[in-house]
């Protein structure tokens, strides 16, 4: 701190001699404007010695943030896997759904009375069959803490100055509460310990800079007309507000992020999986821990490869540079009914799938309609 006041004082010696006349308000009056300089230009970026030495956080930089701080002390596995024969999961196979003609009627002529166009009399459908198929959806969410610093600064107010006071904490000894698990957030935290005052690097500690108006145009009845300085030929610097000092120090991003895969098991109907992304399913099974293991037992091999999958993945991918809060899995059926009709002597197919009953005709007859019986 002597350290600094030894600086201002130099600074305002340097600034008396340039300036014959300037007064500050202790030794009587309050300092006028200095006269105009054009020749001034300020930098555009912080110089890099601006900001401490600080050995933690050596490689945060300014206006990005330095992320991947690796998380202290975290479990790597998760906790022993109980025994196969003690532990058996439960399927919810009850509400498996099924629908029948009239639903499906109802839900396709809700589809083609928003969807087609009426410019002619409707046609008479009929269904020839119905085939439901079971697809079933996979899904694994991994709630994510990563954090990243970078430096900051803002016009120095009388804000409390400590750094080298004591040695900061660390990225991750910093309390912060997560949101809602599997809900996006993020948090900026001022780190202690590391604030400290410096000379505007804008406007080199005198607080103004030349206005842009006058400098332009270099006229002294532009200049004394001048809406932006009054004549004076100075404005407020914008980064300091006149303040000629910044308080510089780091900022803490904490950011909560929920990972999200999706693996949708190929069904035999003919239906394209990217036409099941947006629709629901029945949950026939959820599980939620810190660390999930894979499903055991599920009767479709092919969902039990994807969790096998998705969970190791997840588990390496977010384990070295975030802290893993919590995971998710989900195993969903998503009722998927083929309708084979016929119409003007052509068979076509419409599906009716999810538990919104949307309807999807990929090889519907364009710009046309029909009313099935």
């Amino acid at each position: 701190m002597e350290d600094y006041w030894t600086f201002i004082n130099q600074e305002k010696a340097r600034y008396r001699v340039t300036n014959p006349g300037y007064l500050t308000e202790a030794e009587g009056s309050p300092a006028p404007m200095p006269p105009p300089v054009h020749e001034f230009s300020g930098p555009s970026a912080p110089p890099v010695d601006m900001f401490d030495n600080m050995p933690i956080f050596g490689n945060t930089v300014v206006g990005g943030g330095v992320g991947g701080f690796v998380p202290n002390s975290l479990p790597m596995h998760p906790t022993p896997q109980p025994q196969s024969e003690a532990y058996q999961q439960q399927w919810n196979f009850c509400r498996i759904p099924f629908i029948n003609e009239t639903t499906a009627r109802e839900a396709i002529a809700l589809w083609a009375s928003s969807n087609c166009s009426y410019d002619f009399v409707p046609k008479n459908g009929v269904i020839i069959s119905m085939e439901a198929f079971n697809t079933y959806r996979y899904r694994l969410e991994t709630f994510t803490e990563s954090r990243s610093t970078e430096w900051s600064h803002e016009p120095y107010n009388g804000q409390p100055v400590d750094a080298y006071t004591q040695p900061p904490p660390g990225p991750w000894d910093i309390a912060a509460e997560p949101p809602i698990y599997f809900v996006d957030g993020q948090q900026i935290i001022r780190l202690p310990y590391t604030s400290s005052l410096k000379s505007c690097h804008i406007c080199e500690g005198m607080g103004q800079k030349p206005c842009n108006d006058c400098d332009r145009t270099r006229d002294c009845m532009r200049m004394k007309n001048c809406s932006h300085c009054q004549g004076q030929g100075f404005t407020e610097c914008p980064t300091c507000k006149g303040r000629q000092q910044l308080l510089v120090y780091i900022n803490l991003t904490v950011k909560w992020t929920n990972n999200r895969d999706d693996c949708v098991v190929e069904q035999p109907g003919g239906l394209k999986v990217h036409n099941l992304h947006q629709v629901s399913g029945m949950e026939l099974f959820r599980d939620s821990q810190c660390l999930v293991y894979p499903v055991l037992g599920f009767p479709v091999p092919a969902v039990v490869n994807a969790s096998q999958r998705l969970v190791s993945e997840h588990q390496y991918n977010f384990s070295l540079m975030t802290r893993i809060l919590q995971q998710r899995q989900v195993i969903e059926l998503i009722p998927v009914t083929k309708v084979t009709y016929s119409w003007e002597e052509k068979k076509n197919i419409l599906f009716v799938s999810g538990t919104e009953l949307e309807v999807c005709a990929d090889n519907h007859p364009p710009g046309s309609c029909c009313t099935l019986m």
